[in-house]
C-alpha cells in the first residue's frame, strides 16, 4: 500500500460502497460531502486509477474501484482484528461481534448472544436480519464476523459451519378454528386456511413451499411479510393462521386465543447454525463466540422452553431464556 494512503480514505470508500450515495456516506462518516469526495479523489491520484464513476450523482464503481473496495474491506478488517487481538491479550474483548442472521433465526439468537456477553461484558453485539445469500456475501467482504443461517448444500466449501439446532414446524391457528384439537394437520388442510407467511425472498418460505409441493398442494398466503414479528402481529389478531418454526415459540410464545398443531409428513427439519469464513485468521470476536458455542446445547434449551409453552396450549408470560451458566 502506498505510504500516503490513510486508513480514513479506505473507510470513506467502504462507506460509499455501503450507502451508494455521497451525501449519506459523508453523514455516516461524520464529515462533509466535499471532504469525503476530496479524500477519495486524493486516493485515486495516489493509486493512479479511477475508483468512482461520476456523473451528476454517484454512478457506481469502476472495475478498479470494485477491487479497491474489496481490499479496503480486507485492510480494515485486519486493522480491527489487530485491535481485538491486543484487547484479547489483555484479557479484555472490547470489539463488537457482528452477526448476520436470517430472520427466522433472530428470535432464538439470545441463546447464543447472552452467554457471549456474560463471558465478555466489555464486548458489543450487533445483529442484522439478512437473507442467507446476503450473509455469505457479507462474510466474504468482511462486513460481518459470523452468520446465523440455514446449513445446506449451497453453503460454500470454504465456509466452516457449526450446527446449533434443527427447525421443525407447527401450524399456529385460532384455538376455536376448524383444525383446533387435532393431533396433526395435513398440508392440504393448511393450504385451505387463510395464511400469513414470510415472502418468497426468504429461505424459510421456500422450504415450506417445497414441503407443500411434495405433499401435493400449494400454499397461497393471504398476507406476506419479510419479518417474523410482522407475521406474528397478523396471526395474533386471529384473522389468519401461519406455519411457524418451533424456535419462534421460545421468544414469542403462543398468542392469546391461538393454539399450535404439528404438521403431518412431509415435515422438513432444516439445520441452522453458525457459519464463518474458512480463511484464517478469523476475527477475534468470531473465535470467542465459537469457544462459547462449543459448550452450549441450543437444541435442548429450545426443546425445553417450547415444551413449557405448548404443554398448556398457550403462553401468557415470557418464555424462559438460557442464562448461559
Amino acid at each position: 500500500m502506498p505510504p500516503d494512503i490513510l486508513i480514513r480514505q479506505l473507510e470513506y470508500v467502504v462507506a460509499l460502497a455501503r450507502e451508494q450515495h455521497f451525501g449519506r456516506a459523508a453523514a455516516a462518516s461524520h464529515v462533509s460531502q466535499p471532504a469525503l469526495s476530496a479524500a477519495i479523489r486524493k486516493l485515486e491520484r495516489e493509486l493512479g486509477v479511477t475508483i468512482v464513476q461520476r456523473g451528476r450523482r454517484f454512478a457506481g464503481f469502476t472495475d478498479e474501484g470494485r477491487r479497491v473496495v474489496a481490499w479496503a474491506h480486507r485492510i480494515l478488517a485486519e486493522r480491527d482484528g489487530l485491535r481485538s487481538e491486543l484487547d484479547r491479550m489483555r484479557d479484555e474483548l472490547t470489539s463488537t461481534l457482528r452477526i448476520g442472521a436470517i430472520p427466522t433465526a433472530v428470535p432464538p439468537s439470545p441463546l447464543v448472544t447472552t452467554p457471549f456477553r456474560q463471558r465478555h461484558p466489555q464486548a458489543g453485539v450487533r445483529i442484522e436480519a439478512l437473507s442467507s445469500t446476503e450473509i455469505l456475501r457479507r462474510l466474504e467482504e468482511f462486513e460481518i464476523d459470523v452468520g446465523l443461517t440455514y446449513l445446506d448444500p449451497h453453503t460454500p466449501e470454504a465456509t466452516a459451519a457449526v450446527p446449533l439446532y434443527r427447525e421443525h414446524y407447527l401450524l399456529l391457528t385460532p384455538a376455536d378454528g376448524p383444525r383446533a384439537g387435532q393431533q396433526t394437520v395435513r398440508w392440504s388442510d393448511v393450504a385451505a386456511l387463510p395464511l400469513c407467511m414470510l415472502d418468497t425472498s426468504m429461505q424459510n418460505r421456500r422450504i415450506l413451499d417445497h414441503a407443500a409441493a411434495a405433499a401435493g398442494t400449494r400454499l397461497v398466503p393471504a398476507v406476506e411479510t419479510n419479518t417474523v414479528d410482522g407475521l406474528y402481529a397478523h396471526a395474533a389478531g386471529g384473522a389468519c393462521s401461519s406455519i411457524i418454526a418451533h424456535t419462534w415459540l421460545h421468544a414469542f410464545g403462543i398468542p392469546e386465543g391461538m393454539t399450535t398443531i404439528p404438521l403431518a409428513e412431509p415435515s422438513p427439519r432444516p439445520a441452522v447454525g453458525i457459519v464463518i469464513p474458512g480463511r484464517q485468521p478469523n476475527s477475534i470476536a468470531a473465535n470467542a463466540l465459537l469457544e462459547i458455542v462449543g459448550g452450549l446445547d441450543v437444541a435442548a434449551e429450545l426443546d425445553r422452553s417450547v415444551a413449557v409453552v405448548t404443554g398448556s396450549g398457550r403462553s401468557r408470560g415470557a418464555v424462559p431464556v438460557a442464562d448461559g451458566s
